[in-house]
């Protein structure tokens, strides 16, 4: 029964002298073992957003950039998505890599990319890829999947033989984030929690939190 689904957590341990002063030295770190441990999609980040009516959404969306000052996804800013953050430019993104018992939640302003920045990533990206920001008017509803695929057809014969442009729509988007909290998984539900909060001075304040 799915009530009675339980897990012990004792993989491993998260302490404030592990965890450092700096908040994305420990999310690389992360970021690695995951990439290591042969997770599927190790960089993918349930994106929650909030709408016009403060009604919540969430989705999954793909880390494809990362520095010191955010997290760089992209996305079709005609979307749900684009439409909530640009209507209220703040979100949360969350890791979660159930293998390695751990979470990683991080919040705070959103703030596009240069369409320098956008359309470097968007070249790299495989061709099915790019034709596919094309072809799909993402979040609307559809007559149905064989006229996404006949707009499929038309699409590639459009840019046969030529390389596809990135959509004016198509752009990136990075978090900024204010507050970072990294969960460790501990035995009997007691488990490592530690939060940083991004100071006026850009620096960083630990703190360890209840389970």
């Amino acid at each position: 029964m799915i009530e009675d689904i339980r897990k012990s957590y004792e993989r491993d341990e998260l302490t404030e002298e592990q965890a450092g002063d700096n908040p994305f030295l420990l999310l690389r770190r992360w970021l690695e073992e995951a990439l290591e441990a042969n997770i599927i999609e190790p960089n993918a980040m349930c994106l929650a957003t909030v709408d016009a009516h403060g009604n919540p959404d969430a989705r999954f969306v793909l880390l494809r950039g990362l520095d010191d000052n955010g997290l760089v996804f992209y996305t079709n800013s005609n979307s749900a998505k684009g439409k909530q953050m640009a209507h209220h430019p703040y979100a949360t993104l969350v890791f979660w890599w159930g293998v390695l018992e751990r979470q990683i939640r991080l919040r705070g302003r959103v703030e596009q990319v240069s369409d320098a920045t956008a359309d470097a990533y968007f070249a790299r990206r495989p061709r099915g890829h790019q034709l596919a920001a094309w072809v799909s008017p993402q979040s609307e509803p559809i007559p149905s999947r064989e006229w996404l695929e006949q707009r499929a057809t038309a699409v590639e014969h459009e840019y046969e033989g030529r390389p596809v442009p990135r959509p004016p729509y198509w752009k990136g988007y990075k978090l900024v984030p204010d507050t970072i909290e990294f969960w460790q998984g501990r035995r009997n539900r007691l488990h490592n929690r530690l939060r940083f909060t991004r100071l006026p001075d850009g620096s960083w304040r630990r703190e360890g939190l209840a389970p």
